[in-house]
């Protein structure tokens, strides 16, 4: 190949001198097009071949990567658009298997992280009618909201609820509720707050990895020489004392255990009361936690 010098050309473009700029350590040449129109290409761009025009027969501009015609996933490259991303990066226009159009940030498309105009991560429209999951039987679909397919379900308990395609098929919904409902009842995690199984196990003497005084509640002091009695109530700590015994200091903290003692009265009278309204038909427990409050409004409003 001959070298790079005033009067050589290429395609359109002829060479009318070298300028004092470089790009990557090569000369940056002034080229002329046969439109009349000026371009700045160094020296390996020339001896590429990769430049032939101003840009004024081409679709892609000087220094641009061409993908026309290139496939990337479902995506066709059909040519550049004048549009930037966020990060400067060129916007290609692009037609989708699918037939739709996309714009999609040449970076996305090179690394593989752009292969549709989205249709590829929606999950396809299956007939679900008449399958089961979980406690759930699908009866019909019922449209699109949101990005996701629904579908109406009829629930063992005699409910019907709507859901989503993607969270039948992943398991994550398989009741209109009352499943989730009757699990948090049996667990008894949470009551105003508070959890009930933690109260439970405090009172059953089960200790914290960290206990060392083999007592909950109770620890030694030991820049005072003292052990300390004190109880941990929704959220907030309240300090029973330090005493010189430690057997001084459990009592303290047994007497301060009053508190639970109470709260979990409270919680059996609102189970006893719920479970009469389950009798009743009205299903009143379902919904209702410790003084008439939902513990979980999701479920309770559907």
């Amino acid at each position: 190949m001959d070298a790079i010098q005033t009067g050589y050309k290429i395609g359109m473009l002829t060479v009318e001198g070298p300028t004092k700029q470089r790009k990557g350590g090569y000369m940056v040449w002034k080229c002329r097009c046969g439109c009349g129109k000026e371009v700045f290409l160094d020296t390996r761009c020339l001896k590429r071949g990769a430049v032939r025009d101003c840009g004024c027969m081409a679709k892609v501009r000087p220094g641009q990567r061409d993908l026309s015609g290139r496939r990337f996933g479902k995506l066709t490259a059909i040519r550049p658009t004048e549009e930037r991303s966020s990060r400067g990066s060129v916007l290609w226009l692009c037609r989708c298997d699918c037939g739709k159009e996309v714009h999609a940030d040449v970076g996305q498309l090179i690394s593989g992280n752009k292969k549709s105009c989205g249709c590829l991560g929606r999950p396809p429209l299956k007939d679900f009618a008449g399958k089961r999951f979980g406690k759930l039987t699908v009866l019909e679909y019922v449209g699109k909201e949101a990005g996701m397919h629904r579908w109406k379900c009829s629930c063992d308990c005699g409910r019907e609820t709507v859901v989503g395609q993607s969270l039948l098929q992943s398991g994550k919904t398989k009741s209109c509720g009352c499943l989730q409902a009757a699990t948090y009842r049996g667990n008894r995690k949470l009551m105003d707050g508070t959890s009930v199984s933690a109260l439970l196990a405090a009172k059953e003497g089960r200790l914290i990895k960290s206990n060392k005084s083999g007592h909950n509640g109770v620890y030694l002091d030991k820049r005072r020489g003292l052990w300390v009695a004190q109880i941990t109530f929704q959220g907030k700590t309240k300090y029973l004392g330090a005493y010189g015994e430690l057997e001084q200091a459990v009592r303290a903290r047994q007497m301060g255990e009053e508190i639970y003692d109470r709260f979990l009265e409270r919680v059996e009278m609102a189970e006893s009361a719920g479970a009469e309204e389950d009798t009743s038909g009205k299903g009143g427990d379902r919904k209702q936690g410790l003084g008439g409050i939902c513990p979980r409004p999701d479920v309770c409003d559907r």
